[in-house]
């Protein structure tokens, strides 16, 4: 499980050197008031795209507010050695997503690697943020909601798309796993 409070004071620092409120760091990321006290609080661990907005917001890259050491090339991640940094919030990515980052430690990514376990939810909430997604079904069977389209994906398909349209990704009848690679733009 994540340190959130670890999360939260990387968030509190980085809007504290900008000269931010809480309520400035809100409006910049169209983002709740409340939200950002949360993360700050450690109460809250944010979905990537809440993330995403935030380190945008905050001019710094995905992974800083991610990271806590520095590991040389290459990355290796044992399937035994994965941890989980779950995302259970109100803000952004409804539902109950599960995240095993597989990047983090590389100082120097463009991208954002994960392995992500999702779970059925009832909400389909959009989400938006800048940048690009790719993703592949590992396991069970994936809904994308892209603007209008709805995409159905199974094990093995793959989907990638321009993230600042309004998507949302969901499980159906039952978990569901994906690898999925995220790019922002500094």
């Amino acid at each position: 499980m994540a340190d959130t409070n670890k999360l939260g004071k990387r968030v509190k620092k980085y809007r504290e050197h900008l000269g931010l409120t809480q309520e400035q760091l809100a409006a910049n990321t169209g983002l709740d008031p409340e939200f950002i006290k949360d993360i700050e609080d450690g109460t809250v661990y944010p979905p990537v795209g809440s993330l995403i907005k935030l380190s945008r917001a905050l001019g710094q890259r995905l992974g800083t507010f991610m990271d806590d050491q520095f590991v040389p090339d290459p990355i290796i991640v044992r399937m035994s050695n994965r941890y989980e940094e779950t995302s259970n919030s109100r803000e952004g990515a409804k539902g109950h997503y599960h995240y095993y980052p597989l990047g983090k430690g590389k100082t120097d990514r463009h991208m954002e690697p994960l392995f992500i376990r999702i779970e059925e939810d009832d909400e389909k909430a959009m989400s938006t943020h800048e940048g690009e997604e790719f993703m592949v079904v590992v396991r069970g069977k994936i809904i994308v909601k892209y603007g209008k389209e709805e995409h159905i994906l199974e094990n093995g398909d793959s989907i990638y798309y321009n993230s600042v349209v309004p998507h949302f990704v969901g499980a159906v009848d039952g978990p569901a796993e994906i690898l999925a690679v995220m790019y922002s733009p500094m």
